[in-house]
């Protein structure tokens, strides 16, 4: 009968068995965060990139709509509300059902013509800093 007793006391897990798993569970998961760091920027990027691309074809079919592309003013709003100001489309109709703004909260910037596409526009996000003209900027003309 002692014997018995003396089993039941002894089949548990000590303190430090307990603490050396939950280190180990630790150090498991601070490489795993470690690793994953640059996932969300990578992410934030590629949803830029996709943005652009529907924009892009917006703009493109508002162009074959209309005969011409909206004006720096006018900018990609005219996708979704009919523009007031010159030049007037004749044939308009909205090709986004509502604005898109990048994964940082800001919207995207738009040019006609271009810089970086001299014939063409520049459509762009800001990046991150939300200041256009920086080195984070990302647009059309890397797609």
């Amino acid at each position: 009968m002692k014997n018995t007793r003396h089993k039941k006391l002894n089949s548990g897990f000590t303190l430090i068995e307990m603490v050396l798993v939950l280190g180990i569970v630790a150090l498991l998961v601070g490489a795993g965060i470690f690793q994953l760091t640059g996932v969300l920027e990578g992410g934030r990027e590629k949803r830029v990139k996709g943005d652009l691309t529907t924009l892009s074809s917006a703009l493109r079919a508002y162009e074959m709509q209309n005969g011409f592309l909206p004006s720096t003013e006018q900018g990609v709003a005219s996708l979704v509300e009919r523009p007031t100001s010159r030049p007037a489309p004749q044939n308009w109709r909205p090709m986004l059902k509502k604005m898109i703004v990048d994964p940082w909260g800001n919207p995207y910037h738009y040019r006609r013509p271009g810089t970086q596409d001299k014939g063409g526009f520049d459509v762009f996000s800001a990046g991150e800093d939300g200041n256009p003209g920086t080195a984070d900027d990302i647009g059309n003309w890397q797609l």
